[in-house]
């Protein structure tokens, strides 16, 4: 289907009510190849005409495994939807819809279905990450499936996008998201079942499109993005039947001028606010939206470099995004693991060298979230590159939580250090941090380096730090009454603290000056 028709069905649906279907209508993201969510009850939802009646048949080949088989009646708006029962992890199986057609859905496994999102380090594809040839080369799984999303701002929430499901192969994972391929590869490699990835991503974007409604509505910090969000889409709806009634008009111009034959091509109305892929829910409306509430087990997020000025109201970003995610998924506070950003110069001008750090930690804020978890890549990144090619540790480190809090891996260590509480000591500071696994290192075996300390007088100073157990001490011969430490608080900042398993610490300040 054109992506016009998709905008058109959309708006037609919210402004008239209902719509003449002629058959069965599965949205896109149900397809051959794909992977359901394994031990949850798995939503399969289209639209028929009103009051038709549908059968869903789950089945396979397997002598020992019966058909599943449930009915829906479709709504007076012609919307339909059933629950497959929990399934274990399998497959293949074959679905098909009945209705006044038959629609069939063939090579379906369960497993575990992750979404992927962000902005272009999320989107960076295989085929421009590290050791690019062999890891294309070498990527034969075909139990993990992708799922690429296209690039689709919308004014309103759309039904549908225009995308398949893939095997992984040479020929469909060159230009899949890196992180998204390698993360699922660390658990296809640790769990031995199918993994489904749903990578909808969009280089430099705001976290605003992505964030929903409901979202902006949860968190009073943003109530202005929440009017501002409720005005526009008030206007839209307002504005729209005549936005339809011009691309109708143009089409039979255009049909009169060029004959009735031609294939055209309206193009959405891009002029409207909304329809700026910059614009609160924007991204949400085109590009999540339409897989909501497909089963998953959790999802990955891969931005701020497009809000790294915004400082601790990032955190407030953060949290609409992921409560508003969960309220419309309804499938409660589903596992949501982001990326911390790498070191990057974004300016040489002093005042812009915090920035960063402040958007390090507004994302480890973020942590306080239930089920939540953050991979720290200040050693894996290029301070003169926004976009480092090591996407294989990102992905890993992302697995790493997943594999701990979701898989009951009890012997992963999955985080680094974190800073947890500060105490005076004449005139030295002693740091205790979380996840120090089974100790605290030097990744280059030097000295500690972008440890910074300082007295009431907030000037900053650098600090000789040193291990003492699952501590650091930190002080320096010009601050004799210390007050406050920081680590790692400069936007180039490359540390080499870390645990012993090579995980490093995140940049942290003890005092917020």
């Amino acid at each position: 289907m054109e992506l016009t028709l998709l905008f058109l069905i959309g708006f037609l649906s919210l402004l008239i009510g209902s719509i003449a279907y002629s058959g069965v209508i599965l949205p896109r993201v149900f397809g051959s190849n794909m992977v359901l969510q394994r031990d949850m009850q798995a939503p399969i939802w289209g639209w028929a005409s009103p009051g038709e009646e549908i059968t869903i048949t789950l089945s396979t080949e397997a002598e020992d495994v019966k058909p599943v088989t449930t009915t829906a009646v479709a709504d007076a708006d012609g919307n339909w939807q059933v629950k497959l029962p929990a399934m274990a992890a399998g497959g293949p199986y074959t679905l098909r819809i009945k209705g006044s057609n038959t629609l069939e859905l063939t090579n379906v496994l369960f497993g575990e279905v992750w979404v992927c999102s962000g902005q272009s380090n999320m989107e960076w594809s295989v085929s421009i990450s590290n050791d690019s040839e062999a890891e294309i080369a070498a990527a034969m799984y075909p139990k993990i499936r992708l799922f690429h999303i296209p690039r689709v701002p919308s004014g309103l929430p759309q039904q549908d996008v225009e995308a398949d499901w893939y095997e992984t192969t040479p020929e469909t994972i060159p230009n899949f998201s890196a992180v998204a391929y390698y993360f699922g590869r660390k658990l296809y490699k640790n769990l031995d079942v199918p993994i489904g990835l749903i990578n909808t991503s969009w280089g430099g974007t705001l976290i605003e499109p992505w964030t929903p409604p409901a979202g902006f509505a949860g968190v009073p910090a943003l109530a202005s993005i929440n009017k501002e969000v409720e005005d526009i889409q008030s206007n839209y709806r307002a504005q729209l039947p005549d936005k339809i009634n011009a691309i109708e008009a143009w089409i039979a111009e255009t049909r009169k001028a060029l004959g009735t034959d031609a294939q055209l091509r309206p193009m959405p109305d891009n002029t409207h606010p909304l329809m700026d892929a910059g614009r609160p829910t924007a991204l949400y409306n085109g590009m999540v939206h339409p897989i909501v509430p497909y089963g998953i087990r959790g999802a990955l997020w891969y931005q701020g470099e497009s809000n790294h000025q915004d400082g601790m109201i990032y955190h407030q970003k953060m949290k609409a995004l992921i409560n508003g995610w969960r309220e419309v998924w309804e499938q409660g506070d589903f596992p949501f693991y982001f990326v911390q950003l790498t070191p990057f110069n974004y300016s040489n001008q002093e005042e812009g060298q915090f920035f960063l750090p402040q958007i390090w930690e507004a994302q480890t804020a973020t942590l306080a979230l239930p089920n939540t978890g953050m991979a720290v890549t200040t050693d894996i990144g290029n301070p003169r590159d926004v976009h480092p090619r090591n996407k294989q540790d990102v992905g890993r480190r992302l697995a790493l939580w997943a594999l701990a809090k979701d898989y009951g891996r009890d012997d992963v260590t999955y985080s680094g250090p974190l800073y947890k509480s500060m105490a005076v000591d004449g005139n030295t500071i002693r740091l205790t941090f979380d996840h120090v696994g089974s100790g605290l290192t030097s990744q280059d075996q030097k000295p500690l380096t972008w440890f910074q300390i300082a007295g009431e007088d907030k000037q900053f100073v650098e600090a000789q730090a040193t291990i003492d157990g699952d501590t650091v001490v930190a002080s320096s011969d010009a601050i004799a009454n210390p007050a406050a430490v920081r680590f790692g608080w400069h936007q180039s900042a490359e540390p080499n603290f870390v645990n012993k398993e090579g995980l490093p610490a995140s940049p942290f300040r003890t005092h917020p000056w």
